[in-house]
C-alpha cells in the first residue's frame, strides 16, 4: 500500500495534458534514512531524515521541462506542474531538434523487498554498540602498527515510488537498504600511514547486519594488510602475469563499460556535467574492445542487489543490459529519449535520486561475468605474477579511457601460489588495453556496494560492482613509493 493516493499523482498527470503537454509523468518518492556516526568508538553523530515529494517531467512543444514540490496537495502539486510546463515552453524555441520518447510497453504493476528482520531492529542503540565492537576488533587485531583512527558508519533506507505518466505506466515499488561504512587508518614510525575503507550495502531488511560477519571480515583484513603494511616488497620490473581481484574488477568495469555505455555520454549530453565517452555511435555492435572473456552485464533485477529495481523510473521494465560482449561494444544504456534518437528501445536506465531529481540514465548492478575456473586453477600455471586483491586510490579521465589503480592488499605469485605481500603495485592501462589482455577469469562472483555520482545538479544512486578474479597477460606494474 502507498503512502500516497495514486489518484494525486494522476490528477497531475491529466492536468499536464490539459494545458499543452504531449506527455506528462508524475513521480512520488519518499526517501526515509537513519543513521549512527561513530570515531575511535565515541558517537559523533546520529539522526534520521525524511525527503518526500512528487515530482513532474513534461514534455511541450517537444522540449523537457520538470519541477518538484514536496507540498502534497492538489495547490502545491498545480504549482509544480505549471513550472514544469512554463519551463519547458521556455525553452522550446532554442531546440534544433524536438525531444521525443521511444513507444514502449510499459508496466502496471507494485513490487517490494521481502525481509526477514524489519528495519526498525537497527536501533541507533543497537549500531552504536556494533561499531564499538568493530573499533575494538580492529585494535586488537593489530601487533606492530597504530590504529590512530576508525571510523564507522551504518543505517537503514527504505525507499519507496509511486510512478505514472501518460503512456499509461503505474509503478509501485519499496525497496529497503541496509549500509555499513568503516574506515580505518594503520600507522608505522617508518612506514607511514595505510588506510582502508570497507563498505556494504544491500536491498534487504536488518538480517544483512548479521550476514555480512563484520567483525570477522575487519579482523581478517587488519591482520593481512599490517603484513602488507609492514612486509610488502616491490612488485617485479619486467611484464609478468597480472591478476586483478575482484574488488578491482567491479570498480573497473564500473568506470570503463558502464560510464562510457551510458547513451547520454555517448550523444554528448553528459560531457559538461560528470565527462564524455570513448564510445561513438557507430562503434556499436561492431567494434571489439577485448577478448572472448571480455562480457559486461549491468542487471538491476538481481534479487538482494544495491542498485534493485524492476521497472525504472519512465516505467519500463528492467532487464539485464549486456554493454560489452564477448569483447563486442554492444549496449547502451537507455531512456526513452536516447533509444529515441539512436533508433532503438529503452533498457530501463532512467532513475532519480529523490523526487526533487529528475530521472536521467544510470547505472545499477555492472559486472564482468564469470567463468568456470577455481582461482588456483587461474593462477596454476604463473611462473612469476602478483595478485591484486584491493586497491586503495585510482583515477579514470573523461573519456573514461586512460585509468590507473594502486594496489592495496595485493601478492606474488610464484610457481602457482600466492607467496610474501606486495606493496603499492600500480596498474595503469588503458579501456583497451584491459580488456584485451583478460585471458582467464575464475568462477567467484562477488560484489561490492557504492554512491555511483552523476548529473548537473549531481544525483548519487546505490550501486553494486563486480566480477570474478581476472588474469591478464604480460601486464607491466608499476609501484609508489
Amino acid at each position: 500500500m502507498t503512502s500516497l493516493d495514486e489518484g494525486l499523482l494522476q490528477w497531475a498527470v491529466d492536468k499536464a495534458l490539459e494545458a499543452g503537454a504531449s506527455y506528462a509523468e508524475a513521480r512520488y518518492q519518499r526517501d526515509v534514512t537513519s543513521g549512527v556516526i561513530l570515531r575511535n568508538a565515541r558517537t559523533v553523530g546520529v539522526g534520521s531524515e525524511v525527503r518526500e515529494g512528487i515530482g513532474v517531467r513534461v514534455i511541450v512543444n517537444g522540449s523537457l521541462g520538470f519541477a518538484a514540490t514536496n507540498t502534497l496537495s492538489r495547490e502545491g502539486v498545480e504549482r509544480a506542474v505549471m513550472a514544469a510546463i512554463t519551463r519547458a515552453r521556455a525553452t522550446a524555441s532554442l531546440r534544433k531538434t524536438p525531444i521525443e520518447f521511444s513507444d514502449e510497453r510499459v508496466g502496471r504493476a507494485s513490487y517490494e523487498v521481502a525481509v526477514k528482520r524489519p528495519l526498525g531492529d537497527l536501533t541507533a542503540e543497537t549500531l552504536t554498540e556494533l561499531g564499538k565492537k568493530l573499533t575494538e576488533t580492529i585494535n586488537s587485531s593489530v601487533k606492530e602498527v597504530k590504529v590512530p583512527a576508525v571510523m564507522f558508519q551504518a543505517g537503514t533506507r527504505l525507499q519507496e515510488k509511486l510512478v505514472i505518466n501518460s503512456d499509461g505506466a503505474a509503478i509501485h515499488s519499496v525497496v529497503p537498504r541496509v549500509t555499513a561504512f568503516i574506515n580505518f587508518v594503520l600507522a608505522h614510525p617508518q612506514k607511514g600511514t595505510l588506510q582502508r575503507t570497507i563498505e556494504k550495502e544491500a536491498s534487504g531488511g536488518a538480517e544483512l547486519i548479521d550476514s555480512w560477519r563484520l567483525e570477522e571480515v575487519v579482523s581478517e583484513e587488519v591482520r593481512n594488510l599490517e603484513k602488507v603494511f609492514l612486509k610488502g616488497v616491490e612488485p617485479p620490473k619486467e611484464p609478468i602475469d597480472v591478476v586483478v581481484g575482484s574488488e578491482v574488477v567491479g570498480l573497473l568495469v564500473h568506470e570503463s563499460a558502464g560510464h562510457p555505455m551510458e547513451a547520454d555520454r555517448i550523444l554528448g549530453r553528459e560531457a559538461a556535467q560528470a565527462g564524455e565517452s570513448f564510445v561513438k555511435p557507430d562503434m556499436i555492435g561492431k567494434y571489439r574492445i577485448g577478448t572472448k572473456y571480455a562480457t559486461v552485464i549491468e542487471d538491476p533485477t538481481i534479487p538482494g542487489s544495491n542498485g534493485y529495481y524492476l521497472f525504472d523510473d519512465e516505467g519500463v521494465p528492467a532487464r539485464p543490459r549486456y554493454l560489452y560482449k564477448e569483447g563486442i561494444i554492444y549496449e547502451p544504456l537507455h531512456n526513452r529519449h536516447t533509444a529515441k534518437l539512436m533508433g532503438t528501445s529503452s533498457n530501463a536506465a532512467a532513475r532519480a535520486m529523490d523526487y526533487a531529481s529528475e530521472p536521467i540514465i544510470r547505472m545499477s548492478n555492472t559486472y564482468l561475468k564469470p567463468g568456470d575456473m577455481s582461482f588456483e586453477e587461474l593462477i596454476e600455471d604463473i611462473k612469476l605474477g602478483v595478485f591484486i586483491k584491493s586497491y586503495m586510490e585510482w583515477n579514470i579521465d573523461d573519456m573514461r579511457w586512460n585509468q590507473r589503480y594502486v594496489g592495496l592488499e595485493a601478492y606474488m605469485i610464484r610457481n602457482g601460489e600466492l607467496a610474501e605481500p606486495v606493496r603499492n603495485p600500480v596498474l595503469e592501462i588503458t579501456t583497451k588495453g584491459f580488456y584485451s589482455n583478460i585471458v582467464g577469469v575464475d568462477k567467484h562472483l562477488r560484489f561490492y556496494p557504492g554512491t555511483c555520482g552523476k548529473g548537473e545538479p549531481p544525483q548519487g544512486v546505490p550501486v553494486w560492482f563486480g566480477g570474478p578474479d581476472v588474469r591478464l597477460a604480460k601486464i607491466r606494474l608499476g609501484v609508489i613509493a
